[in-house]
């Protein structure tokens, strides 16, 4: 296979090709396939205004491996030998060998474009379709085509005009060169001057006739053109009325079907419901097939296949039999769909706050920097390593970033509620994708904790639960969090930031697992966090995306939930941000099906059975889940009003850095240059933010000289020790990590600080 860097990307066929101008045009192009692949060779015939493509030349005959229609098709050109072709949600990117092979190709499917076009009109105007259904139309468009009609015939008389007396005037000319007596030379001349005036005179009739043509037709033109949408418009509605009417139709029959069912059979009767669900009777197949829907398998392919409900009724009821022939009992998560509106609606919070928290902060200054002088020294280095000044940051920490994991706590209060294992891995899984909705506008850096900073986060009179972040190392940058809440969980994660910048795009790499464990069943969820990148650092508007795989694993029962951030791609059709997932027991069969985007919302489908499909084109036998329908898990708040100027933060995120009585001396909320960037004060808050950092440096010289002096004494040195963490060696996957001791409150309620560190 040739490599289109090195050799030619477009080659002339065998024979040589067409001219551009012709009916077929053939040859060969690169069409680019996908990343691993790249741009492979292709067979292209142009003809009757298609494009088709093929492997070799002898697939003509039997295989076709796609077609793109030009009457509809744009066609661009990114590069001196790219072409780009797209048709509704088909992209062709090819390349050619040359610029002027590239040409060659570039006008053909010009001509060919411009040509499906002309034989799509005329076969239109020949049909009739567009024709006026109303006698006062047709009557209209025959007035407007003999008005067009006589104006082209003043024009054809004006231009005969204008030849015969541009005709007199040359033989005047022509007459008056030849003179020689002055006499008659006078009478030639005045002759030449009527002439010239009769030719001006004619000259502007047939001007003015154009114009009066002109205006005429573009006045038709527009009122056709409205006709014309208006005509596409109606058959547009005819053809969705017509649509919904038979989904009516197709209702009504099932129906019809049913009724006899219902009349002999009560709900109460979970046989006869959970009979006709695990094995439907033949007349009732197809019905099945439209009540369920389609995925492919996790392992295959993350693109799920979906085919739409008609009658939520019997789904409700499915689901609930089913659940029961799979020997569990409907869980609150089933029966709480009725009895609220909304999965996680502000105002169906449990515990109505009972102090008014802030709902906006100063707006953002329009504060212009030079983004590359500063970041062209950093490329390579840690992000954490790199002095920025405010004007990249938001004015919050680290910490509390990692505080609005918390921002939809109440996805982990109702799956402490759940009796089912699995459906609590369905709103565990959804909990770990709500900490990324956040994150869609928020580019701007949270400023770097010092060491020994705390945030606290008492929610427990509104949410039920406190929480509490340290950061307990600098080098590498190292926060470790806490959570318990009254509600039925404890939620702790010891979290390293590894981050890099490449010059155009910033990875940032969350090192650390999370820990969730529910209080009543004994379930302990585990999971890592996804890579964050940033995307145009340097050029460009800076845009955040989440990829990788997340795998969640109950410890307890050895079930399982595979998680996929798909990244996004200028060449992909998949939706932005897109997640999707299987949830699977010890045994590693799949019960659910997980979907939706990390931004916006995500849903779960139980899955009914499934089957061993067709083969893909890796060789993988692919397996088909048919399930019911998606119920919604979480679906994301709405930003508050004027985030754009707010730095986008959410409603949690608006109260993080209010101030509170009685907190530590070491709490974020405290921290000088964040407060005071929050305030606008951004010159300052530069100011300060570097004696701060002066500062952490001089305490960090003193411990590694007092470090020294030790191993040079032989004594033993401690080093810095976090005030509310300490390491302990994870019995699940033997990792050292910091977890909370205890203390913290109890000290609050003391109003006793005097062990903190002096570091603000």
């Amino acid at each position: 296979m040739s490599d289109p860097g090195k050799s030619s990307a477009s080659a002339p066929s065998a024979s040589n090709p067409p001219a551009p101008g012709s009916d077929t045009y053939k040859g060969w192009l690169f069409k680019w396939t996908n990343y691993l692949k790249g741009y492979q060779r292709r067979w292209f015939v142009l003809s009757n205004g298609l494009l088709s493509y093929y492997r070799t030349q002898a697939e003509m005959a039997h295989t076709c491996r796609g077609t793109i229609n030009l009457a509809t098709a744009h066609i661009d050109t990114e590069d001196a030998c790219n072409i780009v072709l797209s048709s509704g949600g088909r992209t062709y990117h090819l390349k050619a060998s040359t610029e002027v092979e590239r040409q060659k190709w570039v006008t053909a499917l010009e001509l060919a474009k411009a040509k499906a076009i002309r034989m799509m009109n005329d076969q239109s105007d020949d049909s009739g379709e567009e024709e006026p259904t109303s006698r006062s139309d047709r009557s209209e468009l025959q007035g407007a085509l003999k008005t067009l009609a006589s104006k082209l015939d003043d024009l054809c008389t004006c231009n005969e005009l204008i030849a015969k007396h541009g005709a007199a005037l040359q033989r005047s000319l022509s007459e008056l060169e030849a003179l020689r007596v002055p006499l008659e030379g006078s009478e030639k001349i005045k002759a030449v001057n009527e002439r010239a005036t009769l030719f001006r005179i004619t000259s502007n009739a047939m001007i003015n006739a154009c114009r009066d043509f002109l205006e005429l037709a573009e006045s038709h033109s527009r009122r056709w053109q409205r006709v014309l949408q208006h005509e596409r418009e109606q058959r547009t509605h005819l053809e969705e009325t017509i649509e919904q009417l038979a989904k009516q139709h197709n209702s009504l029959e099932r129906a019809w079907r049913e009724a006899p069912t219902h009349s002999t059979n009560t709900p109460d009767t979970p046989s006869t419901h959970t009979g006709v669900s695990e094995r439907p009777r033949k007349e009732e197949a197809s019905d099945e097939d439209e009540d369920t829907e389609y995925f492919d398998a996790m392992e295959d392919s993350p693109a799920f296949i979906t085919v739409t409900a008609t009658d939520p009724t019997q789904h409700r009821r499915s689901q609930s039999n089913l659940s029961g022939a799979s020997g569990g009992q409907p869980s609150d998560w089933n029966l709480e769909d009725h009895s609220s509106q909304s999965n996680n609606d502000l105002s169906g919070r449990e515990v109505k706050p009972r102090r008014k928290r802030r709902t906006c902060i100063p707006d953002k200054p329009n504060y212009s920097l030079n983004l590359w002088s500063i970041m062209k020294n950093c490329i390579g280095k840690e992000l954490s390593k790199i002095p920025m000044p405010v004007n990249f940051n938001e004015p919050l920490s680290m910490l509390q970033r990692l505080t609005e994991d918390l921002e939809y706590s109440e996805l982990l209060d109702k799956a402490a509620r759940c009796e089912n294992s699995l459906e609590q891995m369905c709103l565990v899984a959804a909990f770990s994708v709500s900490s990324y909705s956040t994150t869609v506008h928020r580019t701007a850096k949270p400023f770097n904790p010092l060491l020994g900073e705390t945030y606290e986060l008492d929610r427990l009179e509104e949410f039920g639960y406190r929480s509490l972040c340290e950061q307990v190392s600098h080098h590498p940058p190292a926060a470790a969090h806490h959570v318990m809440s009254q509600r039925g969980w404890t939620l702790w994660q010891e979290i390293t930031i590894a981050s890099k910048f490449r010059g155009k795009y910033l990875s940032i790499m969350p090192l650390g697992a999370i820990h969730l464990q529910f209080h009543a069943s004994g379930n302990h969820y585990v999971w890592r966090k996804v890579t964050s990148t940033v995307h145009n650092i340097i050029v460009g508007k800076l845009w955040i995306d989440q990829s990788g795989d997340i795998d969640i694993v109950n410890h307890r029962t050895k079930e399982t939930c595979q998680l996929k951030f798909s990244p996004y791609s200028y060449f992909s059709r998949e939706v932005p941000r897109k997640v999707t997932g299987v949830v699977a027991d010890s045994e590693g069969q799949a019960h659910y099906i997980l979907s939706g985007t990390w931004d916006e919302r995500m849903e779960s489908a139980k899955i009914v059975q499934s089957s061993r499909g067709s083969n893909s084109a890796e060789g993988k036998q692919k397996t088909v889940y048919q399930t019911l329908s998606p119920r919604l898990l979480w679906k994301k708040y709405p930003l508050p009003e004027n985030a754009e100027n707010m730095y986008y933060f959410s409603s949690l995120a608006l109260t993080l850095n209010e101030e509170e009585a009685g907190v530590c001396l070491t709490d974020s909320r405290l921290r000088p240059d964040q407060r005071l960037m929050e305030e606008g004060r951004w010159d300052e808050a530069n100011t300060e933010k570097q004696r701060l950092e002066e500062k952490q440096r001089a305490v960090r010289r003193r411990r590694e000289a007092e470090a020294s002096d030790a191993i040079n004494e032989g004594v033993d040195y401690e080093g810095y020790m976090p005030q509310w963490f300490h390491q302990r060696t994870d019995p699940l996957n033997g990792e050292t990590s910091f977890v909370y001791k205890g203390g913290y409150w109890e000290a609050k309620e003391r109003q006793d600080w005097s062990m903190c560190p002096d570091i603000f």
